[in-house]
């Protein structure tokens, strides 16, 4: 592992009451490349790493007024500092010693006196483990400074539920959307095709408690967010013309959680509103299917949330018909087949009969919201 490269050399902090150990090890830090920085008991180290960023701490076991065990207990409680990792160092080499400082959350022990090839080895390894940890909380770091960013779109836009604020929502859903030329006038069609299943739903007495005309209002206005979660997606894969890899097709899944999470905090911020409360539903679980195969959660049945079965059928009906960079739109005849062939399997038998009543409306909505 090739540190001199890189801009800044690795702190290693060597503690130990001996100077001549410390001299040893200041030399040898020094020879391998990294820069060794000194403390001559525990309460000094801890005051180092308190006010100075250090890689890996090499630390002795026996030293007066606090021993190394309590260094390493105060280190590894610390979560600002539990992730840098510890090498115990001792002159004792019984597995007693070694034992009780890897259950403390030592990360290697080390017996004096050191073999320079093996001391590096275990540093190496040590510091390469720092490294991937602090890969991944920079990673981290992005994520949820990319999702903060996301929450606090969304959130300033539903303060208040009022035609204006749901007009800005679909404008933000539109432009999630916008990345991909082909899909038209897909959340308008949506809209309406959910409007004319939950009209035919209402009929049936399950639903007759459920389905009103505030339910209606709800979901038709939180349908353009069932893919909001896209503006996570990589255009390299959102935007493939090919078939997606495994990889690939598991990083598109993960639109739905994106899209429900997204929306959960906004709901945090504004409890007790149904227009985001749907959006959530409908975002998570709009790729589930009726027999548990689909996705996020495998959920089946009536499990899955009326909202995302309702969305489900209307946004393969609009992706059947809708000519694609890997296919030509298909027919409403054919499409209907598929459709009917899909209940009880990926679609609520409930739903795609729903479907066949309103199918006429679908072929008018169709129709009328034309890709330009």
């Amino acid at each position: 592992m090739d540190h001199e490269t890189g801009p800044v050399k690795p702190n290693i902090l060597i503690v130990d009451d001996s100077d001549i150990n410390l001299k040893i090890l200041n030399d040898l830090i020094e020879i391998m490349g990294y820069t060794p920085v000194m403390a001559e008991n525990g309460l000094y180290a801890l005051s180092v790493l308190e006010n100075q960023a250090c890689d890996l701490v090499l630390l002795d076991i026996r030293m007066p007024e606090m021993d190394g065990y309590q260094v390493l207990k105060i280190i590894k409680n610390d979560p600002h500092l539990s992730h840098i990792p510890v090498i115990m160092i001792s002159a004792l080499s019984d597995m007693d010693n070694v034992i009780r400082c890897i259950e403390s959350g030592a990360d290697d022990y080390m017996v004096k006196p050191f073999v320079h090839a093996i001391l590096r080895a275990r540093i190496d390894a040590c510091l390469e483990k720092k490294q991937m940890h602090d890969k991944e909380s920079r990673y981290q770091e992005q994520i949820e400074s990319f999702n903060l960013e996301l929450q606090n779109r969304v959130s300033k836009q539903v303060s208040e539920i009022t035609a204006a604020q749901r007009a800005t929502i679909f404008a933000m859903a539109k432009l999630a959307e916008s990345r991909d030329p082909e899909t038209g006038e897909h959340l308008l069609r949506i809209r309406e095709y959910v409007r004319f299943l939950c009209q035919q739903l209402r009929f049936l007495t399950k639903y007759e408690n459920i389905i009103d005309d505030n339910y209606i209002e709800n979901i038709c206005a939180a349908s353009p967010l069932h893919d909001i979660g896209k503006v996570g997606i990589a255009d390299g894969i959102l935007l493939k013309p090919d078939k997606l890899t495994d990889e690939e097709f598991n990083a598109m899944k993960a639109h739905t959680c994106i899209g429900a999470e997204t929306l959960r905090e906004v709901y945090r911020l504004h409890s007790g509103n149904d227009f985001v409360r749907i959006g959530i539903d409908i975002a998570e679980s709009h790729h589930e299917k009726w027999d548990g195969t689909g996705y996020p959660h495998g959920l089946a049945g009536e499990n899955i949330p009326l909202v995302g079965r309702i969305l489900a059928l209307s946004d393969v009906y609009d992706a059947l018909t809708s000519r694609r960079c890997y296919k030509e739109a298909f027919s409403h005849t054919r499409s209907i087949k598929i459709i009917v062939d899909g209940s009880g399997k990926h679609f609520d038998p409930d739903v795609v009969d729903a479907f066949i009543k309103a199918e006429k409306d679908f072929v008018s909505i169709r129709e009328y919201y034309v890709d330009g």
